[in-house]
């Protein structure tokens, strides 16, 4: 089906979803994860109304700025950010969406102290305690989002998580349960309730998301299809 198409039915969902559980679905911002799909295609989710790109590899990303893919439309980072790419990413993202280590903060707040600019991020929690996964732990949300309200050019807009891949539909809805338990401690705790952002829920489970509390989802093969290398 046509990029448009999809995301007119992906937002129908989300606007279920969101009534079902007694919110506005303009609460809800789509986020089109972009991820080996050519610029011809961001340009066509743009022209539909996408709410906001994003991209998973800095390496794609650059050459799709080259190409003008994100004119439009928000560009934010939503996969794993090695530390030597950060200068590649800050400035050019609009957020930075998986910024989940002291030392990724600190990298992060240098370059962009560089560039005398403020860069927006999410910070990243690692629910469900994986080794392979990168976010810090749900013991360590709190410093890491006390660390990140002593830099000046860091600003955190929220939270962003992703459950365990492969397990069961009841389990994934308690680690949203868990992830909005954390939003919600951290922003009244620490940020006296002015986070708007919880990023959560992605193709596969998205409108579980929203029911859960998510402000803003990732949604890539819902929108673009298969996954498939075209740069």
């Amino acid at each position: 089906m046509p990029i448009a198409e999809n995301i007119a039915r992906v937002r129908a969902n989300i606007a279920a979803a969101a009534l079902e559980a007694g919110r506005k679905p303009e609460e809800i911002t789509l986020v089109g994860a972009s991820k080996m799909n050519g610029a011809a295609a961001c340009r066509e989710a743009v022209a539909a109304g996408i709410s906001a790109l994003g991209e998973n590899r800095v390496q794609e990303m650059t050459a799709k700025l080259r190409e003008h893919a994100y004119d439009g439309a928000p560009l934010h980072f939503i996969g794993h950010l090695q530390r030597n790419k950060v200068r590649q990413v800050v400035g050019k993202a609009d957020l930075i969406q998986s910024a989940g280590s002291l030392e990724l903060l600190e990298e992060i707040e240098k370059t962009a102290a560089r560039l005398d600019l403020v860069q927006d991020v999410l910070l990243e929690v690692n629910i469900g305690e994986e080794e392979a996964k990168s976010g810090f732990l749900p013991s360590k949300l709190l410093p890491g989002a006390e660390a990140a309200l002593e830099k000046s050019h860091i600003r955190v807009l929220g939270l962003m998580a992703i459950p365990p891949a492969g397990v069961e539909r009841a389990e994934n809805l308690r680690y949203f349960d868990k992830v909005r338990a954390l939003f919600l401690d951290m922003n009244g705790k620490l940020f006296h309730n002015k986070l708007q952002v919880l990023s959560m829920g992605m193709s596969g489970d998205y409108e579980d998301a929203v029911r859960a509390g998510a402000t803003m989802v990732r949604v890539g093969t819902a929108i673009f299809g298969s996954r498939h290398y075209e740069i």
